[in-house]
């Protein structure tokens, strides 16, 4: 399979170790510089792994886009733009695949942070806070993961009406901590605080191989779909 690598970061070339371990061919290379999405004409792409910039992501998806390439994005910071990207893949008939988050153990967490708030909603003397560490070279805070996080609790807990970062004091937000720490690749806790006790769930990265093989393995997954999808669909948790 031919692969274009859309953002040649630490994350682009993790993912290109795996890729060639795997097999996969990369047809094309190209960095932050919003003039480089032009390289894509040039070659034939089965897939694009893309994980660049906030900025530039949005761009980046609708170039794909246009030219019929399945695209995946793990790119975070720019989901205001997201719903115009999914209208614009509809309406081009494209193949668009986003996860703010590709490792399997971050997806089960996502699920297992939901059935914890579904217990946890009847009890509201614990108050819910999310706190996560990034290395120092991450670009937006907070993390995408953190923000599934606190959508997910939102879904149902009723007495939370959003989340904020570093909050005031609103006890209707969900707090998130954000913390810039090298070497980190990512740890996420989620916390519910009593008086009483505290209980917590906590994921840790170890390193960016599980993020890769996660976005290698859903390339080769979406390379002949077509339409919108995300974590679930892969992992079949809709079913």
């Amino acid at each position: 399979m031919k692969i274009a690598l859309v953002g040649y970061g630490k994350m682009g070339r993790a993912i290109e170790t795996i890729a060639l371990s795997r097999g996969h061919e990369i047809s094309a290379r190209i960095d932050a510089d919003p003039s480089d999405i032009k390289q894509l004409e040039q070659f034939k792409h089965d897939v694009a792994i893309e994980f660049s910039i906030p900025e530039i992501a949005s761009t980046n998806i609708q170039k794909c886009i246009d030219l019929g390439i399945p695209v995946l994005s793990g790119t975070t910071g720019w989901l205001q733009k997201k719903k115009l990207v999914d209208e614009y893949c509809g309406a081009k008939n494209g193949t668009f695949f986003y996860s703010s988050n590709y490792s399997l153990g971050v997806n089960l967490f996502f699920k297992l942070n939901e059935y914890l708030a579904q217990l946890m909603k009847s009890y509201p003397d614990y108050s819910v806070s999310i706190e996560e560490i990034h290395h120092t070279q991450k670009k937006d805070a907070p993390s995408g993961t953190a923000i599934t996080l606190a959508e997910g609790i939102l879904k149902h807990m009723e007495r939370k009406s959003g989340w904020a970062l570093h909050p005031q004091g609103n006890e209707n937000e969900i707090p998130i901590h954000s913390k810039r720490i090298d070497p980190y690749p990512g740890q996420h806790t989620v916390s519910y605080h009593s008086v009483i006790d505290d209980i917590e769930i906590k994921h840790m990265a170890h390193s960016r191989d599980g993020f890769a093989l996660g976005a290698v393995l859903v390339a080769e997954w979406l390379a002949r779909k077509k339409g919108l999808f995300n974590m679930d669909d892969f992992l079949n948790f809709n079913a």
